[in-house]
């Protein structure tokens, strides 16, 4: 059975952050994906090790139906799968920009906010539900 885990949306509804100077946050596309890069980098290896057949990608926005979307895992959980899994392509972290930047108001705050949307997907991987993240501080 394939699932579609979604990360929280942004704090306010949607509402832009706004920066000191009055502007969101801006980051290029090649740095932002150098912080999901440096969270992948901070999951633990012995979790490294089990992620399985899993590509994460960034993409600018968010599906159209949920503009606010911070992170998406779409795949098949390891908790789901049996001998009948094989030959299926790999599932899917998609990780957000423009909704991340819109509500942060700081370039640290985006980094932890990267931070936390990948460990939320990635735990989405291994079958950790939104509620659980919510109560480790996850969501």
């Amino acid at each position: 059975m394939r699932t579609k885990s979604t990360q929280t949306r942004t704090a306010d509804g949607g509402s832009p952050a706004l920066t000191q100077n009055g502007s969101v946050i801006e980051m290029s596309r090649e740095r932002f994906e150098e912080l999901v890069s440096d969270a992948l980098d901070t999951v633990p290896p012995e979790l490294a090790a089990l992620v399985d057949n899993v590509v994460v990608l960034v993409e600018d926005d968010a599906p159209s139906d949920d503009p606010d979307l911070l992170g998406l895992y779409d795949g098949i959980a390891l908790t789901e799968r049996d001998s009948s899994y094989s030959v299926v392509m790999p599932d899917r972290i998609t990780v957000f920009r423009n909704p991340t930047l819109r509500m942060c108001e700081s370039d640290e705050e985006v980094v932890e906010e990267v931070r936390i949307t990948v460990v939320h997907e990635i735990a989405h991987h291994f079958g950790i539900d939104d509620d659980r993240l919510h109560e480790l501080g996850y969501a």
